[in-house]
């Protein structure tokens, strides 16, 4: 397992920018999982009016620590990477209404399935303070090339 100390910055691992980047940094790596960290900001474009980040933007946390995973991983071999989409989710579920501005979320993504077509899952959750806040399993799709995947999406 590679700890926080000796992970590269986020913005070398993953692609957003700007305030489309919802992952501080790395916690912690290996082939199987990712942790990541990210504190909602009270003055972001997502939050509300008390401040905070809605729960169900969650989703896009969970898919922004698996999109460092793949990161992570074409590192390690050399691989240059790709752009990815999510494909769907199975019951993303949430026990708050809202993430609170401030707390530092941790973001785990582990490997359920991987294959050579790009097709993947993962099993994800968004805690704090050790408890769940939420949870969902993630699908995931990484085309040989993007843009003909999106144009047939599209049409």
């Amino acid at each position: 397992m590679i700890t926080k100390n000796q992970l590269p910055d986020i913005e070398e691992v993953l692609q957003h920018r700007g305030n489309m980047l919802l992952i501080d940094h790395l916690i912690e790596f290996n082939n199987e999982s990712v942790v990541a960290e990210y504190s909602p900001r009270s003055d972001a474009w997502y939050a509300d009016d008390q401040g905070e980040m809605p729960a169900w933007i969650g989703i896009e946390l969970m898919a922004q620590a698996v999109a460092a995973h793949v990161g992570m991983l074409k590192r390690a071999t050399e691989m240059p990477q790709k752009n990815g989409a999510l494909v769907g989710t199975r019951r993303y579920s949430s026990a708050v209404h809202s993430f609170a501005a401030g707390l530092a979320l941790q973001i785990q993504a582990t490997v359920i399935y991987q294959d050579a077509s790009g097709l993947g899952a993962y099993d994800c959750s968004i805690n704090y303070d050790g408890s769940a806040l939420a949870t969902a399993t993630l699908k995931v799709f990484e085309p040989d090339d993007f843009q003909t995947f999106l144009q047939e999406s599209l049409s």
